[in-house]
């Protein structure tokens, strides 16, 4: 097995354990259960419109949909759609005359995400099982492609990028919410939880913003940024540095400590970002 493969099968993993998981543990969560729609600019009246299902298993970094110019009759893209939150409000964004497509790899994620789906009256939403380096998507078929927080778990996100590019119809745009983040340690990065919790994969922003144009698009900006202080890393980290078979949301003195040394040195150098990029004409 290749590392990207094991990275990919370890993510659908962790994500699959969270998505099954009671919705008061949070023990290896990739993100503490429904913390998203707290903070990641979900408005009360798009929270209150969806199956409750949907709200708490929403492990993601930001509100993809927030500044994109969605319209009635559009296809949309969700990579990595996950319980499928946002394939829900794009729905209601695009309606009957749109259209809108899933992408996941975990059949966990698949399986909740179409539960949600029925449970809200939807007939114009589909999830299709699949990786975002390869999607099961036709070329230039779709006007807006949409991602929360996922993108930074690929291990080729350069064909993430070329993916994006080739699906989006001329002149179609993406908006994603993703973590981009300067200088981490290696012993950050080399663990598997903090991957899953959408940590250690992340790139940076520059990088992040060349991928994107390597790959052809054009227009390419970050429209919103949240940089992480030292306290939002300790609650990022700590969530996920828990021992294995631990009591649900305990977490070992060694371990908050590590959390502790972690946020420090990161302070100011992870963010929350809304990345924008258009297909040309």
């Amino acid at each position: 097995m290749s590392n990207s493969s094991k990275i990919r099968r370890d993510v659908a993993e962790d994500y699959a354990k969270a998505v099954t998981a009671p919705s008061g543990c949070c023990c290896g969560d990739p993100v503490p259960k429904g913390v998203v729609v707290k903070i990641a600019g979900y408005t009360d009246a798009e929270i209150g419109s969806l199956p409750a299902e949907a709200v708490v298993n929403s492990f993601g970094c930001g509100n993809p949909l927030a500044f994109s110019s969605v319209e009635p009759g559009q296809v949309v893209l969700d990579l990595g759609s996950g319980a499928g939150i946002d394939l829900l409000l794009a729905a209601k964004k695009v309606g009957k005359e749109g259209k809108v497509i899933g992408v996941d790899m975990t059949d966990e994620m698949i399986d909740k995400a179409r539960e949600n789906i029925t449970a809200a009256g939807l007939t114009n939403v589909e999830v299709r099982k699949g990786i975002i380096e390869a999607l099961p998507v036709d070329d230039d078929s779709v006007d807006w492609v949409i991602s929360n927080c996922v993108i930074n778990l690929s291990p080729e996100k350069h064909r993430v990028f070329q993916e994006i590019a080739r699906v989006l119809k001329p002149g179609g745009a993406m908006l994603v919410s993703d973590i981009v983040a300067e200088d981490l340690p290696k012993s950050l990065t080399e663990n598997r939880q903090v991957y899953s919790a959408c940590l250690a994969g992340a790139i940076s922003e520059p990088a992040y913003l060349k991928g994107l144009t390597d790959a052809g698009l054009v227009d390419v900006a970050v429209k919103d940024r949240l940089v992480y202080d030292e306290s939002q890393l300790v609650g990022l980290i700590g969530s996920e540095l828990r021992e294995v078979g631990s009591a649900c949301c305990s977490g070992s003195d060694v371990n908050q400590e590590l959390a502790r040394r972690f946020a420090k040195e990161l302070a100011g150098k992870v963010a929350s970002v809304k990345v924008f990029g258009k297909k040309p004409v």
